[in-house]
Order: structure tokens, then C-alpha cells, then sequence
């Protein structure tokens, strides 16, 4: 008798990230989009973090946010949004637990907006690795070039 044995593909240190990334959006409590990020330092998880409201505040999806409760289009009213973005909440996170970031890569299952490029340049964060683009993320993306961060796409499928 012959045992036959399948092997699977085995996933890219990208690839590995970013799905755990897409796990991780599962948590979100955004009742628009759920994003999450990954970092990463020397292929180890230091911190994770998924998009939703502040730590003791209702959740977006119970009514907590209330732009996210209306029907503003999508890029609009964002100043008043009352939600963390995932890697805001990433970097957050592993401050919050003593965690050095400096030199690690993040991956992200969108770009980041403005306010999340401003925390990633000046967190130390070397690389960003993203899934999707966000639509309203040019400047973004121009300081974090500026700024000497690595920026690239990954298709996962």
C-alpha cells in the first residue's frame, strides 16, 4: 500500500503576515470597514491591532461612533469618527506593553491614511506592507516616502 500525500503551498513570510493580518480584521467592531495590522520585527509577531472605537468606549457596531451609525459618504466627516484605526491600535498597543517598534515592518490590509503615516514615520517603523490602497491616501504616501519608510503593495491570493 502506497500512502499518498498532499503538500500544500507553503505561504511567504508576506503572505503568512498578511493573512494573519485579515484574521485580525475579523475583530474589528467598525460597522464600515474592518482593517487590521500586523508588526513585525526579525519574521515575530510584536503587536497587532484592528480598527474600532477607544478601550472602554461602545462599540462602533452598537451605536458607539456615530458617524460610522450615518450615512456620510465614505472620506467624509472623518474628524468625527470616533474610531482607531488598526494600525494606530498596532502601534498603541505595543507602546502600551512596552514594546519597541523602531526598524519593524508593518503590514496592513489597507494603506494608511495621513494620520496613521504621521504615527508610523515617528514610531521608527522601517517598512509597510500593504493589501489594499486606500483611496484617500496620496499625502500619505508621500511623506512616508519622504520620510525614507518603504512602501509597497502585496497581492495575496
Amino acid at each position: 500500500m502506497t500512502v499518498q500525500t498532499t503538500q500544500k503551498k507553503r505561504p511567504g513570510w508576506d503572505e503568512y503576515f498578511m493573512q494573519i493580518a485579515q484574521v485580525v480584521a475579523l475583530r474589528s467592531n467598525c460597522s464600515r470597514r474592518h482593517v487590521a495590522a500586523v508588526i513585525v520585527k526579525d519574521r515575530r509577531i510584536i503587536s497587532t491591532g484592528y480598527n474600532g472605537t477607544p478601550r472602554g468606549i461602545k462599540n462602533c457596531c452598537e451605536g458607539g461612533c456615530p458617524r460610522c451609525s450615518s450615512n456620510t459618504p465614505s472620506g467624509n466627516g472623518l474628524e468625527e469618527c470616533l474610531c482607531c484605526h488598526g494600525e494606530e491600535n498596532a502601534i498603541v498597543q505595543a507602546a502600551y506593553h512596552g514594546i519597541a517598534v523602531k526598524g519593524a515592518t508593518l503590514y496592513t490590509t489597507f494603506s494608511p491614511c495621513l494620520l496613521c503615516a504621521k504615527m508610523i514615520i515617528n514610531a521608527g517603523i522601517a517598512e509597510v506592507v500593504y493589501r489594499e490602497r486606500y483611496s484617500i491616501d496620496e499625502t500619505a504616501r508621500r511623506i512616508l516616502t519622504e520620510a525614507g519608510v518603504r512602501l509597497r503593495p502585496l497581492s495575496v491570493e
